[in-house]
């Protein structure tokens, strides 16, 4: 299995370190100084950096990092991001080294973000798409277009799968949850989970599959017990994952 490492970039994002074989590989660029002092740390040589989408503080420090390595980025955004040097779309797989990687479109807090599955690694990376306990905000989507990612990453990551999201958000997320759900038992356990961690400096990322099913009220707009406990019984799950979307927007 690869080792991979979590750097805390800026004041809430995560870069990933994913190193196999001579592969070492980047996911996202915030800041260049934790970047760089991972790669000393660690002994590595970048060789390949994915950048998941074009939001500044995901590839502002792209030129300061990639020395020769790389650079695979949307192809849907390419226009947004300098210095890609390949780009991929949607559904394409392809191997970085002894790594093989699944490009999974998830439109919504942009408007072509990708999300890099490694099935081999049991990983993920959903950047601004899924986070711990929550999901992106609709910058360049509408509600149907993010829960339709949501829906494709439910559905194609295995529950076993570690999520690696963008941003240390999940403490906001967890109070969101439970306060949008008071009755929801797992949400308010995981909710004191969170903030035990945080309280000790630790981070939340990565979750899993397993626990974003059972804890992320955005990954469950179609629950009908969601609906129900939003007074929404009935309701189409768009319209569900709208509401709980808007509620977040201003907690």
């Amino acid at each position: 299995m690869a080792d991979v490492r979590l750097i805390p970039c800026l004041s809430d994002n995560y870069a990933v370190l994913v190193h196999k074989g001579d592969e070492t590989v980047l996911v996202d660029a915030p800041e260049a100084g934790p970047i760089n002092a991972a790669l000393a740390e660690t002994g590595w040589t970048l060789t390949t950096v994915l950048i998941t989408h074009h939001h500044a503080d995901h590839v502002q420090a792209l030129a300061d990092v990639r020395g020769s390595a790389r650079v695979i980025g949307p192809a849907n955004e390419a226009g947004k991001i300098n210095g890609l040097d390949e780009t991929v779309k949607d559904g394409a797989t392809f191997s970085l080294g002894p790594i093989a990687v699944q490009a999974i479109e998830t439109p919504g807090h942009t408007a072509g973000p990708i999300s890099y599955y490694m099935p081999g690694e049991g990983i993920a990376f959903t950047a601004d798409t899924l986070f711990a306990m929550g999901c992106g905000r609709l910058f360049e989507g509408t509600p149907a277009t993010m829960w339709a990612s949501l829906q494709r990453l439910r559905a194609a990551l295995p529950d076993e799968t570690a999520i690696y999201c963008g941003h240390e958000y999940t403490e906001t997320n967890a109070r969101y949850a439970h306060q949008a759900l008071p009755g929801d038992v797992a949400i308010a356990e995981r909710l004191k989970t969170v903030q035990e961690a945080r309280a000790g400096g630790e981070p939340t990322v990565p979750s899993t599959m397993a626990v974003e099913k059972a804890t992320n009220p955005f990954l469950r707009a179609d629950d009908p017990t969601v609906a129900e406990a939003l007074g929404m019984a009935g309701a189409d799950p768009v319209e569900v994952f709208t509401k709980l979307r808007a509620g977040r927007d201003v907690f």
